[in-house]
């Protein structure tokens, strides 16, 4: 039999998860299907630069529970890489570095993004096998990405605690939890947390609606809320103008008329980007209660992997391995229930996996008398 080579890399941001993926993949690569792995450094520029390890039994022993990755990542774009100060395509380069090595496929481990870059390189020859990782949860076609499971963890424990010092003072606490486009871990840990009002993209949100659940609240003798915002989370009002420049763009023709259009989609996303403070000091106007902002922030990426992270990361990662030693390629390894089936990457890329509003998640909210901010 002769010994298949396959490279691997982590790209996008780091995730509770990776490194039991990568060992995964190269535990079952080597012992399961005599393969041989190297890793190449910092995700896409570590391929274009070839930069690499050799990932044997000795460097994947023990990564099991690390957070993070051992291969570094970055968010560089294989056809839009920072070279020189320019903005350079570099995808030949990277395709020259995988026949160099006599690569017989190459792992992408990565969200949306990582997938679209992957889908790149399948479509110049490469033989592209890649992973869901993101803590957002937002990549399509797969039940659940690892890191997520992670970070929900982490967000529902830091809601825990600052429910004490809430109550405490009589606070209002809003947290800020990671998600811009997908509200999955504001909404679950704000349900698993026991927040009042939970914001996220989906469901734009009306501030005196909002206001008005805590006012009723304490009128009830609740002198504290908590308010956990996805970090992407829209006034009704910016879900209006953000549809409208969206609409805009779409339907623009001259070179000015797209250019005006991308100006007034940015300044948009500079005041969504603001809106966790400007709903804290809205809420407090309105309300009269102080309010308290906490970003978590990066928080959340870090730290050891849960376990149905660990799991979740090796199922997929050992499947991968057998799909290569199948000859399966240009698919994403995605987990469907408890099996874990190659997706064709077409089928993923330019899509994203954003709460539904029948999701089972939101009607539990609503029926224990969550505020979402629309009702």
């Amino acid at each position: 039999m002769v010994t298949k080579l396959v490279g691997i890399l982590t790209a996008g941001g780091d995730s509770p998860g990776l490194n039991a993926a990568i060992r995964a993949v190269g535990k079952a690569g080597i012992g399961a299907f005599d393969m041989q792995i190297i890793g190449f450094r910092d995700g896409f520029r570590g391929l274009m630069q070839n930069r690499t390890i050799r990932l044997g039994s000795q460097e994947l022993a023990g990564i099991l529970t690390l957070g993070g990755t051992i291969l570094g990542t970055s968010r560089d774009k294989p056809h839009k890489m920072p070279v020189g100060g320019q903005l350079l395509d570099m995808t030949d380069v990277m395709l020259d570095t995988y026949h160099d090595h006599h690569l017989d496929a190459l792992v992408c481990l990565g969200g949306g993004g990582t997938q679209k870059n992957a889908y790149r390189l399948s479509q110049k020859g490469m033989n592209i096998i890649t992973l869901p990782k993101t803590i957002d949860n937002d990549v399509a076609m797969t039940d659940v990405t690892f890191g997520f499971d992670t970070a929900l963890g982490i967000a529902t424990e830091a809601i825990d605690r600052l429910h004490s010092t809430a109550h405490s003072h009589h606070r209002i606490i809003v947290v800020e939890v990671m998600g811009h486009n997908a509200g999955w871990l504001a909404l679950g840990s704000g349900v698993a947390g026991g927040a009042e009002v939970i914001l996220i993209p989906e469901i734009p949100f009306d501030i005196e609606i909002v206001a008005d659940a805590i006012r009723r609240r304490s009128r009830k003798g609740s002198r504290f809320s908590i308010v956990a915002i996805s970090e992407g989370a829209m006034s009704q009002e910016v879900a209006a103008q953000l549809q409208a420049a969206e609409e805009s763009r779409q339907n623009a023709v001259t070179d000015e008329e797209i250019e005006a259009a991308a100006v007034q989609l940015a300044e948009i996303e500079k005041r969504r980007a603001g809106s966790t403070l400007r709903a804290a000091n809205k809420l407090e106007e309105l309300t009269g209660l102080e309010s308290r902002v906490t970003i978590l922030g990066h928080l959340q990426r870090g730290g050891t992997p849960s376990a149905a992270d660990r799991l979740l990361a090796t199922r997929l990662g050992s499947e991968c391995a057998s799909l290569i030693d199948q000859g399966v390629f240009g698919v994403m390894v995605a987990s469907r229930g408890e099996s874990a089936v190659p997706i064709p990457l077409e089928d993923v890329v330019g899509k994203r996996k954003c709460v539904p509003l029948d999701h089972p998640w939101i009607q539990s909210a609503r029926r224990v008398g969550t505020c979402l901010g629309d009702e």
